[in-house]
């Protein structure tokens, strides 16, 4: 049982190296994201949210602290569950829970998609820096 589990987990960290290596290109499937990713040379922080849940409204305090200090270094895109035109962009990342993050770097490719939930400001600083 427990090789099973070694070795469960040595195909899945091989799986997510090598899937991390062939960064695919960002889909722009809402007219937000076609104007937000990759603009103005800077990484694009994609939020998908619904506005009226307390995880998402947590989530949305922690990035309300980093905007203000990091603004320069990053564009935000928000994709919402109330908006219908929005579902397609939810397929096309795979989100399946709320809140979710997804980096995307200058080139417009998925540089890093952060587990679901709320994720600290500290946490998508140092994600951003990265790509800076």
């Amino acid at each position: 049982m427990k090789q099973r589990l070694l070795t469960l987990i040595a195909t899945v960290l091989v799986a997510a190296s090598t899937a991390a290596l062939a960064a695919p290109s960002a889909p722009l499937s809402t007219p937000e994201l076609k104007a937000t990713v990759a603009s103005n040379g800077k990484p694009t922080l994609v939020f998908f949210l619904n506005p009226m849940g307390a995880p998402c409204q947590a989530q949305q305090a922690e990035l309300d602290k980093l905007v203000p200090q990091q603004k320069s270094k990053f564009n935000l895109a928000n994709v919402s569950v109330m908006d219908p035109g929005a579902r397609q962009a939810f397929y096309d990342y795979g989100v399946r829970s709320l809140p979710s993050l997804v980096l995307i770097d200058k080139a417009g490719k998925i540089s890093k998609v952060f587990a679901p939930g709320i994720q600290s400001a500290v946490a998508i600083s140092s994600a951003v820096s990265a790509l800076n």
